[in-house]
């Protein structure tokens, strides 16, 4: 066994079942920037795949200031499907992070899960993540760690320096922080102020959960090479925002612990 990220003996085996474990009701969304190639097909995925996890389900399309059809088929889908498909627009591309954030504020249920727009994860496999919340320990959040991070050699290896930062200095024990594929219990959110609109939400988002006592569980999950689209997340205006906000935060810690987690906007009304 070793220690976990919330501080319980885990071990390498599988504690709990990975069967899917239908909700009561579950908001989904994923942030999209420049995504036509992939949006139709995920929400289709989404409408077949979310009837098996949840009773009640909604599906949210964050478009971060797109500028090819995004804009135009998140609308139309969500035009076909009044009642189950919405979307949040930017008009501006606004970040990584103010798209997750933008997502979590317009989810509607008490859980709360996302994936990434580039359909590098299956929606299907959220169903992990709602079997691992059902576990008797009851965490506040489940995040995914890759099985097999289906990614160019130079992004698993800036992952991997990522993944040591994160742990030296923040103490942030997970496997895989910015794996696009979390779930949370809406009530674990509140309270918790993330600062960072950039690729560093998420981490800081990990960060301030476990310094205000949040439980978090992880399971792995598939990933997929990415079919259509291009990403962005090693743009180097992308990179330098994360390394800003990491060490922002880092300074600020040392500072006034105290202030420090009580900058930013809340996650959830």
């Amino acid at each position: 066994p070793r220690p976990g990220y919330d501080g319980a003996m885990t071990s390498s085996k599988p504690a709990f079942p990975e069967a899917p474990a239908r909700v009561a009701a579950l908001s989904y969304f994923f942030p999209a920037h420049n995504e036509e190639a992939n949006l139709e097909g995920l929400v289709l995925e989404a409408l077949a795949a979310l009837p098996a996890l949840a009773e009640r389900f909604e599906i949210i399309a964050v478009d971060d200031g797109s500028k090819d059809q995004t804009p135009q088929i998140a609308d139309r889908l969500a035009a076909a499907n009044p009642d189950l498909v919405r979307v949040v627009h930017h008009p501006t591309n606004l970040g990584y992070g103010a798209a997750l954030r933008s997502g979590f504020r317009a989810a509607r249920y008490e859980l709360v899960a996302f994936t990434d727009g580039d359909r590098q994860f299956r929606v299907a496999d959220l169903g992990r993540l709602t079997a691992r919340l059902a576990g008797p320990d009851a965490p506040d959040a489940v995040v995914g760690f890759r099985i097999r991070r289906a990614d160019p050699v130079i992004r698993t290896l800036y992952a991997r320096l990522y993944k040591l930062a994160n742990r030296t200095l923040f103490g942030l024990r997970v496997r895989d922080v910015d794996c696009a594929c979390k779930l949370f219990r809406r009530e674990a959110l509140a309270g918790v102020r993330v600062e960072s609109g950039g690729a560093f939400f998420s981490a800081e988002l990990l960060i301030k959960a476990r310094a205000a006592g949040r439980k978090v569980a992880e399971v792995g999950v598939e990933h997929y090479p990415r079919t259509a689209g291009s990403p962005t997340g090693a743009k180097p205006s992308v990179v330098w925002r994360a390394v800003k906000d990491f060490w922002g935060l880092r300074l600020r810690l040392w500072a006034s612990r105290e202030r420090a987690l009580e900058r930013g906007s809340t996650i959830v009304g």
